[in-house]
C-alpha cells in the first residue's frame, strides 16, 4: 500500500486468474477469457440497477418466463447482457438461462468449450423495493463429441469447472471458486475493477442464524417442521435458539449464511414436492460455493451435487450452510425415511 493510501500492488479479480492459470500448465487462458466476459455482463447490471429508477427501468416488461413468472424490464436487460457479452467471449457453445424456455446455442463461428447456466438477476421481484439482488452462474466444459447437445449442460456438479454469483446491494460483488476455494472481490468504482478483499473464505463449523420462508410451514414436511421447531426450541442443555433472518433474494440469504454461518433452506412442500429452486442455475452454483468454503449442501436426502439433472429448468429443494447445521438437518430426514 503507498502512502498515498492507494493499493499499487491491488490484487484484482483478472490478476486473481491469470496466477490460478499459471498453476495448470495445461491451461489455454480460455477460461479468464470467459469470467472477464462475465465481469463485463456483472459491471453493467451493477450500473443498469444502480440507475433503474432515473432510466424508468423499473416495473414489469408485460410478460412472463419460461417459470411462469412475470418478467422484470431489467431481467430483460440482464438477460440480454450477459448472452451477448458470453458469446463475444468466444469461449462458450452452450448458454442456459432461466428466462429462455430453450438452451442458446452459440454460433458456430464464436463457438468454444465451455457451457454456461446462469441466473442473470436472481430475485429480481424485490428490485422494486431496493433489497439485494444477484447473478448466479456455473461453468461446465463441454463433454460431448461434435456440435454441442443438451448433455453438455446436464452435468452433476462435480464436473463444474467454476461457479459463482455477484451482489448487487451497499457495493457489488463477485464470489467465485474455480475449485481451489472461495474468493470474493469488491468492484471499486474509481477504477471499474474488482478487488480481492476476502482470500478462501471458510464458513463457521456451525452458526446461529436459520434462513427459511415461514409463511410455508403450513405446507412443510414432518423433517422440515422438526427441524425447525428445535432451531426456535432447543431442548439440551443451555443451547440457544437459532435467530431467523430472511430476505428472500437467495443471493443475499446464501451470502450471509456464508459470512455468519447457519443453515438456509428452500424445501420440498406439500404444494411443491419437486421444491421451488432450479438445479442448473440456482442449486448447484450455490452448493458448489458453499462446499468449497467447508460447507454442505443437499435435497434432505441427496447431495445436491451429486444430481444429474435430467432438464435444463429441474427444480430441487436445497438446505446448504454450515457442515453441523446442514448434517442436524440430515439426520432429520432419515428418522422419517421407511423402514427398509
Amino acid at each position: 500500500m503507498a502512502s498515498s493510501g492507494i493499493d499499487t500492488d491491488c490484487m484484482t479479480l483478472t490478476r486473481f486468474l491469470l496466477a490460478e492459470q499459471r498453476k495448470f500448465p495445461k491451461a489455454t487462458g480460455d477460461l479468464t477469457q470467459l469470467m472477464n466476459a462475465i465481469l463485463t455482463a456483472v459491471k453493467a447490471i451493477s450500473s443498469a440497477v444502480r440507475r433503474a429508477g432515473f432510466a424508468h427501468l423499473y416495473g414489469m416488461a408485460g410478460s412472463t418466463n419460461i417459470q411462469g413468472e412475470d418478467v422484470k424490464k431489467l431481467d430483460v436487460i440482464a438477460n440480454q447482457l450477459f448472452i451477448n457479452m458470453l458469446k463475444s467471449s468466444y469461449a462458450t457453445c452452450l448458454l442456459v438461462s432461466e428466462e429462455n424456455e430453450k438452451a442458446v446455442e452459440v454460433e458456430v463461428e464464436k463457438q468454444g468449450k465451455y457451457v454456461v447456466c446462469f441466473d442473470p438477476l436472481d430475485g429480481s421481484s424485490n428490485i422494486d423495493c431496493l433489497v439485494s439482488i444477484g447473478t448466479i452462474f456455473s461453468i461446465y466444459r463441454k463433454v460431448s463429441e461434435g456440435p454441442a447437445s443438451l448433455s453438455d449442460a446436464l452435468q452433476s456438479g462435480r464436473h463444474l469447472v467454476a461457479a459463482g454469483y455477484a451482489l448487487y446491494g451497499s457495493a457489488t460483488m463477485v464470489v467465485l471458486s474455480v475449485g481451489t476455494g472461495v474468493n470474493s472481490f469488491m468492484l471499486d468504482p474509481t477504477i471499474g475493477e474488482f478487488l480481492l478483499i476476502d482470500h478462501n473464505m471458510r464458513i463457521k463449523p456451525r452458526g446461529k442464524i436459520y434462513s427459511i420462508n415461514e409463511g410455508y410451514s403450513k405446507f412443510w414436511y414432518e423433517p422440515v417442521k422438526e427441524y425447525i421447531e428445535g432451531l426456535k426450541n432447543p431442548q439440551t442443555g443451555n443451547q440457544q435458539p437459532y435467530g431467523a433472518r430472511y430476505i428472500g433474494s437467495m443471493v443475499a440469504d446464501v451470502h450471509r449464511t456464508l459470512k455468519y454461518g447457519g443453515v438456509f433452506m428452500y424445501p420440498a412442500t406439500k404444494d411443491s414436492p419437486k421444491g421451488k429452486l432450479r438445479l442448473l442455475y440456482e442449486c448447484i452454483p450455490m452448493a458448489y460455493i458453499i462446499e468449497q468454503a467447508g460447507g454442505l449442501a443437499t435435497t434432505g436426502t441427496t447431495p445436491i451435487l451429486d444430481i444429474i439433472p435430467e432438464s435444463i429448468h429441474q427444480r430441487s429443494p436445497i438446505f446448504l450452510g454450515s457442515k453441523d447445521d446442514v448434517e442436524d438437518v440430515i439426520k432429520c430426514f432419515k428418522k422419517y425415511e421407511p423402514a427398509k
